[in-house]
Order: C-alpha cells, then sequence, then structure tokens
C-alpha cells in the first residue's frame, strides 16, 4: 500500500479506507488507484502492480474512449501489462457535493490466478486421448452407460423423461454394439434405463420384429 500521509489530501482522506477495504479483499491480485482527474496524475495507490507512485501522471486518456452512458462507471475493460499480465478493470467517477468530478477510482485485477485455475480444470476435465478399445471392448457395463450416456448428451433429456421413442433408439444403438449377446446385460440396461426388464424385453422384441414392408414377398 502506498506511504503517503492520508491527510495530505482530503481525497485521499475520504476514499482511502475503501480503497484499502477494495485492496485487501482481493490482494494481492487487485491494484487500487485514486486519481485526480483535473492534474491527471496519480493521488494514491495500493498493491502497485508497476512501478507508478503518487504524483506520476496518471494517464486518463484511455477512458475517453469508454461508453459515455456508464453513468460514471466504465468496465469491466481489459489491459495488459508489459510482463504480459493481463487486467480486467473497472474505472469509477467520484463526485463531490457539487456533482463535479473530484476524483477517479481505478481498479485492475490480475487474472493471471483465474486462467492458471481455468487451465487446471480443463486439463482434469477433458480426455486428451481416446480411450484404448482392447481395455474396453469386453466391458459391456461400460459401454452400455457410454451408449446411454452419449444419447442423453445428444437430446438432452434426462432418462427418466425418455420417450418410447427414445428408449426404442437407444436399444438399438445398444444392440449394434452387441451389448445384448451378454446374458447379464439386459438388467443392467434396465436399470440405467429406470424401467423394468419386461419392458426392455418387450422393446427388444419390437426392435427385432421385421416390419410389415421387409414382411411382403
Amino acid at each position: 500500500m502506498g506511504n503517503v500521509e492520508e491527510g495530505r489530501d482530503p481525497r485521499v482522506r475520504m476514499w482511502a479506507p475503501v480503497c484499502r477495504a477494495v485492496a485487501l479483499l482481493l490482494g494481492p491480485y487487485a491494484e487500487v488507484v485514486l486519481h485526480d482527474p483535473e492534474t491527471d496524475r496519480v493521488l494514491e495507490i495500493w498493491n502497485p502492480m508497476t512501478s507508478r507512485r503518487p504524483g506520476d501522471p496518471s494517464l486518463l486518456g484511455e477512458l475517453d474512449e469508454l461508453d459515455p452512458s456508464a453513468q460514471d462507471v466504465y468496465g469491466p475493460y481489459e489491459k495488459l501489462l508489459a510482463d504480459g499480465r493481463r487486467l480486467s478493470s473497472v474505472s469509477a467517477v467520484l463526485r463531490d457535493a457539487r456533482d463535479e468530478p473530484s476524483a477517479v477510482l481505478c481498479i485492475n485485477l490480475d487474472r493471471t490466478p483465474l486462467e492458471q485455475a481455468a487451465a487446471v480444470l480443463s486439463a482434469f476435465g477433458a480426455p486428451t486421448v481416446k480411450s484404448p478399445e482392447p481395455l474396453f471392448e469386453q466391458d459391456w457395463s461400460e459401454r452400455i452407460q457410454h451408449v446411454i450416456g452419449t444419447y442423453v448428451r445428444e437430446m438432452g433429456r434426462p432418462v427418466e423423461r425418455m420417450t418410447r421413442q427414445d428408449r426404442l433408439a437407444v436399444l438399438g444403438r445398444l444392440d449394434e454394439a452387441r451389448v445384448f449377446a451378454v446374458r447379464r446385460a439386459t438388467p443392467a440396461v434396465a436399470g440405467a434405463l429406470r424401467v423394468s426388464r419386461s419392458t426392455v424385453y418387450g422393446l427388444l422384441a419390437e426392435l427385432r420384429a421385421p416390419s410389415a414392408k421387409d414382411r411382403q414377398p
């Protein structure tokens, strides 16, 4: 945090508790800066991310291109540091009793920890290689879960809300995958689809029965 005496400027004295609170909550990943819009100079800075210090140029011209309808609060907008770190920034115009701009408060949040966390979660959540078929080709219970799960994701409908046509489609896929060649597969399929064994047997019979067109000579 800055070491400048807060009593040197009444605006710093007024807004320092707010700035310190934000810096403490988000630190060490947030830089909080109080600017003088009239002189375009830094009044005070908490958790500085660069060599900028009180009295240095503010360069508030970057706010000129922001949406004028933001009603004194701008952002979040992106900024980039020289070391490559990306920041999410918010700026607020602080007005005095006469409704004149008194100071500009800027909060710059370092997105590096968030980006690193997102990369780690993405790496954990997404397999990078295809499942080795020789290991799973005999695992019929895994195949049942895979076929049903794939259909659920495609249709966006959980097994509890499947229609009769949905179940026929799923059983057709399972039949093509030769799941029912395994003697114990039918009870497992019934359990996964939340239906009775008799329902599975009935749907399978309907699925495998030749159609009227197929029966024509």
